[in-house]
């Protein structure tokens, strides 16, 4: 249903129309924009053209960076099982607080880090952080210290911070409800090929460069790893796109219809447009709306599952494989992983379902992990972990481009909204790192009992929460979204433009 002054009354009470008569000032744009949007003819050529330019040059580039991300934060655990454990004095709580040291990094940063994306240049500041991870990364290689590591995966969690959820971000800015899911997705099989290409250069890298000039195979892999980041993150400067209405690598008329389109997308007029809120009052927006706490517990839910990941090569050399041979046998868990994300996604944006496939997801990883508690067969475990990493892998995108569709507006609440969740809910790895000691192997009991809990609520939550966002409200909770409704109420009640606007994105919304 479109936004119109009906629908902003009923939201927020609100003084009558004519009190504001003639204080509003529309800017050229914004007349601009309401004259496109008037014209806009969704599924054009010239539409389709465009998604097929930008999906071009966006998703190979940040599908590539987040492969490299992915390397440079999970790697420790196959450094772990190759040398490092012994030179660093880690044991199972010290290796635990590495993990856990990383997220709260995480946490502390990303909703700020979100937040200031939306008043820089995506290409810009993607890459910059990135160059610098990627040195953190690197330095990682002259660890002599236990409390060295601690500081560096802290470090490495605060700049790492700004990438995922940046990236959430910037792709709801350039595509529409149907078109995000799919592609969110096939930017977080990165993670999933990530896993596989760890195993597969891990095992290279230790086996071939072990000793090379007196230095040790894991350090090895830090430095390589690292190098690798940082160099992608030069040419990446060059190639990423910024925001719909400011990327120079468009023509104006492609950045008109790239704003266009998501202004009918999301069921509103260019009088929101123009109109953005300050750092305190998105985050304030966005802790005053209940659906935010909603959809960070089914994130924590999905990812304090998500910390076996970090185990997984110590699961599978548990399994009776050796250190090398077991890098290698992570490759096939990771590959169904991405097999499914890539069909499920696929479907979910197809059937314009977020809800049942996540909690399908959660119901299909809870059985995998009650498998691995009640089955002491090591193939039939092996074979449960594929699927059960599938399952939370495919859900983990969902839940986020689900987050980018309950709450869609004003841009900067939705990023500090998706940032919240996303940050919040890596903050179960903090405890969830804790789950697997290696004194509970190679069944690891009492981590799949954990997380099969977590998953049962999930899977009970996702399939309730359309049923509960019913009844809770949508927007202007705070005095900042207020002013924003009063304004466009005012707009589209006194500019004829306007006016047509909202009846057209009111029956193509319908």
């Amino acid at each position: 249903m479109a936004v119109n002054a009906a629908d902003i009354k009923s939201v927020v009470q609100i003084s009558p129309v004519d009190s504001f008569a003639g204080k509003v000032e529309l800017t050229e744009e914004e007349r601009e924009l309401a004259l496109a949007l008037q014209n806009y003819v969704p599924g054009s050529e010239a539409e389709k053209k465009l998604v097929r330019k930008v999906d071009l040059i966006m998703i190979p580039t940040v599908w590539c960076m987040y492969i490299l991300a992915v390397l440079d934060r999970s790697n420790i655990g196959n450094a772990r099982i190759a040398g490092m454990a012994t030179e660093l004095e880690l044991n199972d709580n010290r290796y635990a607080l590495a993990l856990s040291i990383f997220f709260i990094g995480y946490l502390i940063c990303e909703t700020p880090s979100n937040l200031l994306l939306t008043r820089a240049r995506p290409s810009w500041y993607l890459s910059s952080i990135m160059v610098v991870w990627g040195a953190l990364c690197a330095c990682m290689a002259a660890l002599k210290t236990y409390h060295g590591l601690l500081a560096l995966r802290f470090f490495l969690g605060c700049i790492e911070a700004g990438f995922f959820p940046g990236v959430l971000f910037i792709m709801s800015c350039w595509y529409k409800k149907e078109e995000i899911g799919k592609r969110f997705s096939i930017f977080y099989t990165a993670s999933v090929f990530a896993g596989s290409l760890g195993g597969i250069m891990a095992g290279a890298i230790i086996g071939h460069l072990n000793g090379t000039h007196g230095i040790a195979g894991w350090r090895w892999l830090f430095i390589i790893e690292g190098i690798i980041t940082i160099g992608f993150a030069i040419l990446a400067k060059f190639i990423l796109l910024d925001f719909p209405g400011n990327s120079t690598r468009l023509s104006l008329e492609e950045r008109q219809l790239a704003v266009v389109r998501i202004l009918h997308d999301k069921q509103t007029t260019s009088a929101r447009h123009g109109i953005r809120l300050t750092f305190w009052q998105a985050l304030k927006a966005s802790l005053a709306d209940s659906r935010t706490y909603i959809m960070t517990l089914l994130a924590i839910l999905n990812l304090g599952s998500t910390t076996i990941v970090y185990f997984i090569p110590t699961i599978v050399k548990a399994v009776g494989y050796t250190s090398t041979t077991a890098q290698w046998m992570t490759v096939p868990i990771y590959m169904t992983a991405a097999a499914m994300l890539i069909i499920l996604s696929y479907t979910a944006d197809r059937t314009h379902d977020r809800r049942w496939h996540i909690t399908g997801c959660f119901v299909l990883s809870f059985v995998c992990s009650i498998v691995c508690i009640a089955s002491s067969s090591p193939q039939a475990r092996y074979v449960m972990l594929c699927f059960f990493i599938g399952g939370l892998y495919v859900a983990l995108p969902l839940i986020l481009t689900w987050i980018t569709e309950i709450i869609s507006l004003p841009a900067e609440k939705r990023a500090a909204s998706m940032a919240i969740a996303n940050s919040v809910g890596n903050l179960a790895s903090v405890y969830g790192s804790r789950l697997w000691p290696s004194s509970t192997g190679p069944r690891y009991v009492m981590g799949f009992t954990v997380v099969s809990v977590f998953l049962g609520l999930g899977a009970v939550l996702a399939a309730t929460i359309p049923v509960i966002v019913r009844y809770l409200p949508a927007e202007g909770q705070t005095k900042a979204e207020q002013e924003i409704l009063r304004r466009e109420e005012v707009i589209v009640n006194t500019q004829p433009e306007f006016k047509n606007v909202t009846a057209m994105v009111q029956v193509h919304g319908e």
